[in-house]
């Protein structure tokens, strides 16, 4: 079957022109994404000096197809292998990703994606840095790219074992090591702004629960004071930080992202963590359900900086409308703490749904904002279920669109 797919896809008739342009025309795109990630010259110059031939790129793109078709079957059998191999590594991976598959299946929809847009980079420029700023937050280092390399290409040849060509795995060799310097050099960057920022530092940094708040019936928020009683850095609201705990369950640390949802301050980073149930075939979360039960005020957290692409633009001054579903709430609640506390007057329509009050969690904090703000912020919160769909309004929206 995989030899079937890969003979397809090889056959010239079938292959799209767009595969045989230039190695220039492709390194001009790749150059365009560097540019729009704010990459250095330097690692410019690097990844020009490895810019793939049209041979092959017209192979990478031409076997995208059996990715599609068979990614995750590769993926699912790469990371066996690496954390195999490489068992510190599960210091790093979300393993409950692996008991679900999420994981094999994102990067299995991320190779496809690379090797679909091969000759036209500046299309996954968005994409890119969102996977370079959760590294960051994960603290992934240069000499891990190696280990995922070697274990990824080592994946694809025994999965697909003869029907792939050695000019093939060449090209798709190529093709990593260009992705893994651009990702490189992106994270260095972002590393150096958040050591260089004021507050900021580099790597893990001790915190300690200095306070839990129970926000619903699901989520609980955290605020973290850093250990050293240092200063913290000013970070945009949507942003997110790693939080590593170690699992007695798994018997190793395991890193989780949580939006920080609350405006920048002196003091604390603030974090709502909803309690994630097992469910059906879905795993309990074992580091969500780890703070909630056994973290206790004064025990330590490593937390990384401040990442994240997705944040809101405080410079703009037109209207926001803000929405959100279930905990997807926490990075709204800080932009919305950030544009009250700062004395904003654009017009903040806050728009949310949950199943219903036992779970809808900050309701008072918002009822306090819109009391304080009625003449600029406006909230439409709805409760959703199986069953019933009801709504109640805090303040009456003049416009929904």
């Amino acid at each position: 079957m995989f030899r079937q797919s890969l003979t397809r896809v090889l056959t010239p008739s079938l292959i799209s022109t767009s595969a045989s342009s230039s190695s220039s025309t492709s390194y001009a795109a790749t150059r365009t994404m560097m540019m729009m990630m704010g990459l250095t010259t330097r690692t410019r110059m690097m990844v020009r000096s490895m810019a793939m031939t049209s041979e092959q790129i017209r192979l990478v793109k031409a076997t995208a197809p059996v990715f599609q078709e068979h990614g995750k079957t590769i993926t699912t059998h790469f990371y066996k292998r690496m954390l195999n191999n490489h068992p510190e590594l599960k210091n790093v991976f979300n393993l409950a990703h692996q008991e679900t598959g999420a994981q094999p299946t994102a990067l299995a929809n991320a190779v496809f994606a690379y090797a679909a847009n091969i000759d036209n980079l500046g299309a996954l420029g968005k994409p890119v840095s969102l996977i370079a700023h959760k590294h960051a937050s994960l603290q992934i280092s240069p000499s891990q790219y190696p280990i995922v390399g070697k274990n990824l290409l080592a994946s694809v040849k025994e999965v697909l074992g003869d029907a792939v060509d050695q000019p093939t795995m060449d090209a798709w060799a190529v093709a990593y090591q260009q992705l893994a310097d651009i990702l490189i050099g992106a994270e260095a960057s972002l590393y150096k702004q958040a050591a260089e920022a004021q507050g900021g530092w580099a790597g893990w940094r001790p915190f300690v629960v200095a306070r839990k708040e129970v926000e619903s019936d699901e989520i609980i928020s955290f605020y973290l004071e850093p250990a050293d009683h240092g200063k913290l850095p000013t970070y945009k609201p949507g942003q997110f930080i790693s939080v590593k705990q170690f699992v007695p369950e798994l018997g190793y640390e395991q890193p989780r992202q949580y939006s920080l949802s609350s405006a920048p301050n002196e003091k604390y980073l603030r974090v709502s963590v909803k309690r994630e149930m097992a469910e059906k075939e879905r795993p309990a979360g074992k580091m969500s359900n780890l703070l909630h039960a056994d973290v206790k005020l004064g025990m330590q957290i490593d937390v990384s900086p401040p990442f994240g692409d997705f944040y809101l633009d405080l410079d703009a001054t037109t209207p926001v409308v803000l929405i959100s579903g279930g905990v997807g709430l926490t990075p709204m609640i800080s932009m919305l703490d950030t544009l009250t506390q700062q004395g904003a007057k654009r017009k903040v329509t806050f728009v949310h749904a949950a199943r219903n009050k036992r779970v809808h969690a900050m309701r008072k904090y918002l009822k306090d904002v819109v009391a304080k703000n009625s003449s600029f912020v406006s909230t439409s919160i709805w409760y959703v279920s199986f069953t019933y769909l009801s709504i109640y309004t805090l303040k009456p929206l003049t416009v929904i669109q």
